[in-house]
Formats: structure tokens, C-alpha cells, sequence
């Protein structure tokens, strides 16, 4: 689709974009002392509903995890040919069953495999561990047969090599955009390696095949190791990365722990700059039309940052980089997110600014996303809801001036309805399909927590929060965990609430 700068790119930012509610706790001495209207008023400016029939909710546990086992570590050697727009990249995995099951088979999750032409698998063997029977690829899986199972406590270490040619990136009204790609401002390597899925005991593997809208991968916490090149290299290319990293000798070198994705993204065109939180530094790479606009994200995403850090817990990672995204969409990944160039042309100047608005969601998923994980095509509400509720907890401590427009143009001129946990695969016979799971996940599910801050109060909302987060760091979440951990930090009824917003309760 082409970029419509006026009202049309309007109406579609509005329709689809919004992708990506509650004062502060009086408990936390950092609070913010603007005042702070009390739970029970705030709750009365949301609408109420009656959940639409929905799926049921699924039913796993997350795997229990063996002592002093680590979690599995990626190195990729990957060079760039920026002419051709093309990757070589060579790619070693260790990985330890941490589970109780003995391990037959191990899937390799490699996104490029689903665009035709675009992924060619140099090779896969065992260095260490038990051999591989047989290797085959199938709808963006590698599949690696075990000559024997890889036992609890055991680990494999694999080499794979393989090539991307990388795909122009086709804009549609009504599905995603793709991230993977290039344009002729930027290029992105977003799941662009192939990685091992979680692995449930007593269940499989946990993977899903994507869908039209929403995100549809589930990743383990893991530690990456990456030397990066440049080769064709057109003049001034600035390469944007998960964490910061080192030149040397034409190679870029990064170090990154403890999270769940790796992405690069390149341009001729960023403009680049920076603001320290702490022992955080928060980058914004930005096209030169929008540099204005950009430091008005940097500063949102470094208010976030330490907003959300004192409310959550500690950021784990050395940077966080923002990047202007050359297509419709925001995105989340570890340590760096895309913010559609789409919110930087419309930004009024304003704290009543969708682009504000979504930088603080998107700053908010290296807590819900990052560090919390989740099954993000089954129980996307876990990241999502949580997320756009923390915009509202943004407005709320730091810029109250911007919560009237927040309920009224963020939520409520949309009119949520729909369970809140409902998935990505939901089938839906309308064109806008997308907004009906957007508007039950992304906004009924703020709704949904800011009436459940109002039933058990700020106290023990922020801690229930705080623990959540805690508890499930580097694991995956799931809403049966959500509720067992909620129902320690209050002795409220939460029946109705929960046959209110969701199904299946």
C-alpha cells in the first residue's frame, strides 16, 4: 500500500494501527504528586460489556526447569550484502533439555522459510551431542530428528548455515505488514535466525503457524553472541540493534542476555540520539524529516523506562533503541521496537498524540513481551492489555494532562467489547477483522484491568503487578498463572469480573 499522508493514512492509522488505564501507588516514594483521581471514580469512566463467544482458554503449565541448567545460547556470524540484499550467515545453538521429557525431535523455528525463495538451508549437524537422523524443512520449521533422545539434562549443539534473500516488504489494509524485509530506506532482520521453541512437558513443543493480524511466536529466554558485517555497503549505513554494540575491524560485535529475540535494522538516513536512564541507554534512530518528532519519543521512552522500572522492576538490558519503522506498524522485540513512520507524520506536538501513546506501549513489552514472556497466539491478552494499560499508568503519573483524551480517543471511541482472551485465530467473516481482536485483547483487556484496580485497590494492584513480574522473568506466563498469583494479593470475589471480560471462566 502506498503512504497517504492525509486523511486516508488517518483513518487507517486509527482503524488498525493501535497495536501495538489508575493513579500510581501511594506506596512507592518515587510516585508522581500530581493528583490522582481514586480507583473507584477512574473505573467509572469505562464502558461495560458483555464478552462475545470466544475460544476457550487454553490449558498448559510452563516447563518446570532443571538446577544450574542454562538457557540456550546463540551465536551467529552474519554478513550483509547490501547491493544484493542478501545474507550468509553461519549459526551455533546450544541447547539443554531443562524439562523432564527425553527429547526426540528438536524443531528450529526459522521465519524466512514461509516467504518461497527466500531461505536456503546451507546445512545442519550436531558438533556435540546426540547425532541427527534426518533433517527436513516444512511451514517454517526445520525439523532435526534425533539419532537417540536427548536426555533431561543433557545438551546438543548445532551448526546451521543458511542464506536469506531478502524480500521487498508489501504493505496490505488488512493484514499485518511485514517486518522482514527491505525498502529503499531500511532493511530489517526481525526472526530472521532459526531458533529452538519452547518445550512443554507432557505436551510438545510450543509453536503456531501465523495468522492474518497479531503475533503468533512464543520464544524462550536466551543469550546471543553476534558478529555482524557490512559488505556492498552504501554510504553512511547506521546499523540499529537489540543492545549496543562494538566496531571492530569492519565486524559489529554484540553481547546480549538473557532475551528472546535478536534484531538488526539498517539505513543511510537515521538520525541518531540518545539519553541515559541509570545504567540504560535509550537510542532513537529517526529519518531526518521526523527529528523533531523523534526527541519527542526519546523522551517518552526514557520517562517509560524509569516509570516502569520502579512499577515492574529492574530493566535487565544495557540499551533500548526506538526505531522509525518504513511501514505501517509498531513492533516489539528485545531490546529495541519499531514505531510506524506513520505516528511521527501526524504527531500534533502534544501529550494527546497516538505517537506518544505508543511509544510507552511499546516501551512497556520489554516488561510484558521481553522479559515476561507469553504464548503470544493463544493468550496474546498477557502482553497486550497489559501493555496499553501501561500507557494509561503513563499519562496517569506523568502527563495527566493527556488522560481525557486517552479514554476518549484511545479506548472508549471504539467501543471494546469481546473476551479478552481471545487469540489471534478467532475466524471472523468482516473486512476489518483485525480492529474486532484489537478492541477485545488490546482495549477490552485495559478495561478490564483498570476494574480490576478499582475492585482490589492500588496497593495491592501495583503489588500484584510487581510480583507477576518478578515470579514469571525469563519464563512464560499464562493466564491460569495470572489468576492462581492475583488471588494471593487479594481476598476479593473475582468471579464476576472474569466471567465478565473473559470466556470460559
Amino acid at each position: 500500500m502506498g503512504f497517504v499522508y492525509a486523511r486516508t493514512l488517518l483513518l487507517f492509522l486509527v482503524l488498525t494501527l493501535l497495536s501495538a488505564c489508575s493513579a500510581l501507588p501511594t506506596r512507592l516514594p518515587e510516585a508522581s504528586p500530581s493528583p490522582q483521581p481514586s480507583p473507584t471514580a477512574a473505573a467509572q469512566t469505562t464502558p461495560t460489556q458483555t464478552p462475545e463467544p470466544g475460544p476457550p482458554e487454553p490449558v498448559f503449565t510452563p516447563t518446570p526447569t532443571l538446577p544450574d541448567l542454562p538457557a540456550p545460547l546463540y551465536n551467529i556470524t552474519a554478513s550483509l550484502d547490501d547491493t544484493a540484499r542478501s545474507v550468509s550467515a553461519v549459526e551455533q545453538i546450544v541447547y539443554f533439555n531443562r524439562g523432564r521429557d527425553p527429547l526426540g525431535e528438536i524443531p528450529l523455528v526459522a521465519g524466512p522459510v514461509m516467504y518461497p525463495g527466500n531461505f536456503q538451508l546451507g546445512g545442519v549437524s550436531s558438533s556435540a551431542g546426540p547425532a541427527l537422523k534426518n533433517v527436513t524443512t516444512d511451514a517454517g520449521l526445520i525439523r532435526l530428528e534425533l539419532a537417540e533422545p536427548l536426555q533431561p539434562g543433557q545438551s546438543i549443539t548445532l551448526e546451521v548455515s543458511f542464506g536469506l534473500y531478502l524480500p521487498t516488504r508489501v504493505e496490505s489494509t488488512y493484514q499485518r505488514p511485514m517486518v522482514f524485509g527491505w525498502s529503499d530506506r531500511q532493511i530489517n532482520l526481525v526472526d530472521w535466525y532459526a531458533y529452538v521453541p519452547p518445550y512443554i512437558d507432557g505436551s510438545g513443543w510450543l509453536y503456531h503457524q501465523p495468522a492474518p493480524y497479531g503475533e503468533h511466536q512464543v520464544y524462550e529466554t536466551a543469550d546471543f553472541t553476534v558478529q555482524f558485517q557490512l559488505l556492498n555497503a552504501r554510504a553512511g549505513l547506521v546499523v540499529a540493534a537489540s543492545v549496543p554494540g562494538q566496531e571492530l575491524n569492519g565486524w559489529y560485535q554484540y553481547e546480549l542476555r538473557a532475551a528472546r529475540t535478536f534484531v538488526l535494522s539498517i539505513s543511510p538516513d537515521y538520525v541518531v540520539q540518545s539519553k541515559q536512564v541509570g545504567s540504560t541507554t535509550v537510542t532513537t534512530y529517526t529519518f531526518p524529516l521526523h527529528a523533531l518528532a523523534g526527541e519527542r519519543v526519546l523522551q517518552t521512552t526514557a520517562e517509560s523506562l524509569e516509570l516502569y522500572s520502579r512499577l515492574f522492576g529492574p530493566y535487565p538490558h544495557p540499551g533500548l533503541a526506538v526505531v522509525e519503522a518504513d511501514f505501517m506498524d509498531g513492533m516489539e522485540f528485545s531490546g529495541l521496537f519499531f514505531l510506524s513512520n506513520g505516528f511521527y507524520n501526524l504527531s500534533n506536538g502534544t501529550q494527546a498524540d497516538f505517537m506518544i501513546s505508543l511509544a510507552a506501549h511499546e516501551t512497556a513489552h520489554q516488561w510484558w513481551f521481553d522479559m515476561v514472556g507469553n504464548d503470544q497466539a493463544l493468550e496474546p491478552w498477557l502482553d497486550e492489555a497489559l501493555c496499553t494499560y501501561s500507557e494509561y499508568i503513563y499519562y496517569e503519573a506523568l502527563h495527566p494532562e493527556g488522560l481525557p483524551w486517552w479514554w476518549a480517543y484511545r479506548v472508549n471511541y471504539y467501543e471494546p467489547r469481546g473476551p479478552v482472551n481471545d487469540t489471534i485465530y478467532n475466524p471472523r467473516h468482516e473486512v476489518y477483522a483485525y480492529r474486532a481482536y484489537r478492541d477485545a485483547v488490546y482495549l477490552n483487556g485495559a478495561v478490564f484491568l483498570h476494574e480490576l484496580r478499582g475492585l482490589i485497590g492500588d496497593e495491592a494492584f501495583f503489588a500484584f503487578l510487581a510480583d507477576y513480574s518478578a515470579q514469571n522473568r525469563e519464563k512464560i506466563a499464562t493466564s491460569a498463572g495470572f489468576f492462581a498469583l492475583l488471588s494471593e494479593h487479594t481476598s476479593a470475589d473475582l468471579t464476576t469480573i472474569r466471567k465478565k471480560y473473559f470466556t470460559g471462566q
